[in-house]
């Protein structure tokens, strides 16, 4: 018996254990994690089966078929693509068994706390300070930028434990409970109108020593794992032809032949290709996962994405003239997940402003493209060796 069969013969086990049609969707779920359908890639106990990734797809298709529900991926993104693979890779076992299930089904909602006012691009000289004491760590600083934190309960978070050595050198990770005493989420309103990010305020906030992830001063490498498969779930989605933002693009167009011109036409078409060749690009990056870790590479995706997503929006905004102009909806609202194409043309318009800024802005990214990717030489950098504590602010 093959794997896939085997994986089938599973499938079928479970959804003759659980019915979809008559099992509430948390218990499938749950179910499901348990069965090891939840990512075949993961070890048994922890969701998966150790099978190859590949073999996802034989779950996702057999389990759809059957009408059976999924975890609203959307809702969960951070979690599934940013949060879970660093606990893989850095958890103790205690951490692993607590966190990914409720990570998977969905019941838990995860943010993450990285950048800070004085450390977005240059994420690595962040200033939010954690200092040891006993068993617990006590946090103060400031974090931005936060998409989902008014619906969080848990956050990937890197604090400085040590200003006495370099930048890369003095971070530690953390898992961050945002329930707790001295964690405020405060919304940031949007070009859109709406505040799906979040400014975070740590105040004498305590976590203990036990949620944290990696060795004490080793968080920057333990961030790039979360960063790296940032990019590659922002960029690296796998999507269908006409999938994403070109797809409502050139339904207008087939639909509307009163607003086409020579011109629009040209650019549709160019747009239309490049968009194709970023959707198969995406896929022989998601090929190339499963052999092992996301690299740079997802660098590339991510700054293909913003770019692309910019200008067929503001393509679909010409395109529709007069209507192009007009907006649904200012109202202030906190959504709880974030949709790059929904509503009209004018919210693509202007939400698409943010992707060359969030996962990393277009600009640093042509770096580590440049640096990581094609081997050019890199930047010169002058605060290499230099304390943290010693850095001009």
């Amino acid at each position: 018996m093959t794997d896939a069969d085997e994986l089938r013969r599973r499938i079928r086990e479970l959804l003759a254990a659980h019915p979809p049609a008559d099992t509430e969707r948390l218990d499938f779920l749950r179910a499901r994690f348990d069965a090891g359908l939840a990512w075949v890639h993961f070890p048994e106990g922890l969701g998966g089966l150790g099978l190859p990734r590949s073999l996802q797809a034989v779950v996702d298709t057999e389990l759809a078929a059957a009408d059976a529900p999924d975890n609203d991926p959307r809702r969960i993104g951070i979690g599934l693509g940013m949060a879970a693979p660093t606990i893989l890779q850095y958890g103790t076992e205690e951490q692993k068994a607590r966190f990914l299930r409720p990570l998977w089904t969905g019941e838990e909602v995860w943010c993450q706390l990285f950048s800070e006012p004085g450390a977005g691009s240059d994420l690595a000289a962040l200033g939010t300070r954690a200092v040891r004491e006993g068993d617990d760590w006590v946090v103060n600083g400031q974090k931005v930028w936060t998409s989902s934190a008014h619906v969080a309960r848990w956050a990937i978070l890197i604090a400085r434990t040590d200003p006495d050595v370099p930048k890369h050198r003095g971070i530690t990770y953390f898992v961050c409970d945002m329930t707790d005493p001295g964690v405020e989420v405060r919304p940031l309103r949007q070009i859109t109108g709406e505040a799906e990010f979040n400014e975070v305020f740590l105040t004498d906030v305590r976590i203990p020593d036990g949620r944290r992830l990696g060795e004490v001063g080793d968080g920057w490498r333990v961030a790039q794992t979360t960063l790296n498969n940032e990019r590659v779930a922002i960029g690296g989605r796998r999507l269908p032809r006409e999938g994403g933002m070109i797809g409502p693009v050139a339904r207008t167009w087939r639909e509307r032949p009163e607003l086409r011109t020579h011109d629009l036409h040209q650019r549709l078409l160019k747009l239309w290709v490049e968009a194709e060749v970023a959707r198969l690009t995406g896929e022989r990056l998601s090929q190339q996962l499963v052999a092992g870790q996301p690299g740079p590479e997802g660098a590339g995706m991510k700054l293909a994405f913003a770019r692309l997503n910019q200008e067929i929006s503001g393509l679909e905004v010409e395109l529709r003239g007069k209507e192009g102009l007009l907006y649904d909806d200012w109202t202030m609202r906190r959504p709880e997940l974030v949709d790059f194409t929904g509503r009209d043309a004018g919210y693509r318009y202007l939400r698409s402003k943010g992707n060359s800024i969030e996962g990393g802005t277009s600009e640093v990214l042509l770096n580590i493209v440049a640096e990581r990717v094609l081997g050019l030489p890199a930047e010169p950098r002058t605060d290499k060796d230099v304390a943290w504590k010693d850095l001009a602010r």
